[in-house]
């Protein structure tokens, strides 16, 4: 990314602008006494500092786009776990209205089974079943409803894996950010089936780290130090 800066950047401008933010900085502390001087500055400082920030701006219209794609991206593997054979984890379908929420029912794999009668929440038009799973694999379970069964992937391995925590009708821009799956059929009696993935935890540097506050932590160390082995103003 900050080479992407580099190339994207008036780096002589950004250059300039930093140097006269810095000079006016500088009288304000050397002409403190005088106060037009130092009012001068800082009306200057205001001004330097939007100039730097318009020059800034621009190559982030350049990063901003991929970056975002590469975050949904990595969320989808480091955001939870799979889920882990005996582990209980619940599936949960809403329906689309009051008449379709009692016609729910849960179709699974043959290595799977449910550990409990399903829940039915009609305020929010949700049906939640607990369900085990018995070995490792990506299965398909199965939401029928109205003489149609709408599936749901879902992952019990120990490894790395591309995850979907939920399987949404329409949402388009929702879909995007936070499922990996193709869209339900609309219109239909399901909009949704989620499912609890575990959350992940990155252990680092003596502490534990949601991913992306480490992919950050790490994206600025890198940021800083390779702009100065290639000199790169920022």
């Amino acid at each position: 990314m900050v080479v992407i800066f580099r190339y994207t950047s008036d780096q002589t401008a950004i250059r300039l602008a930093k140097d006269h933010l810095k000079a006016h900085l500088l009288a304000v502390r050397l002409f403190q006494d005088q106060l037009p001087v130092v009012l001068n500055s800082y009306a200057r400082i205001i001004a330097g500092t939007g100039k730097y920030l318009r020059l800034a701006f621009k190559p982030l219209l350049f990063i901003i786009l991929p970056l975002t794609l590469v975050i949904v991206e990595l969320d989808r593997y480091l955001g939870a776990t799979p889920l882990q054979t005996g582990q209980a984890f619940l599936v949960t379908a809403h329906a689309a209205d009051a008449d379709s929420l009692n016609n729910l029912s849960l179709q699974l794999p043959p290595q799977m089974s449910t550990t409990a009668p399903p829940v039915h929440i009609p305020a929010d038009n949700e049906v939640v079943w607990r369900v085990v799973a018995a070995t490792d694999g990506n299965y398909d379970i199965g939401i029928a409803a109205a003489g149609q069964t709408f599936s749901k992937r879902t992952v019990v391995s120990s490894r790395l894996a591309r995850l979907s925590p939920v399987r949404l009708r329409g949402q388009f821009w929702k879909r995007i950010f936070i499922s990996a799956e193709p869209a339900l059929s609309d219109p239909g009696p399901v909009t949704s089936i989620a499912l609890n993935y575990p959350s992940r935890n990155i252990y680092f540097a003596w502490m534990e780290w949601n991913w992306i506050w480490l992919f950050f932590v790490l994206s600025l160390a890198a940021g800083f130090l390779f702009k100065t082995i290639l000199g790169i103003e920022i």
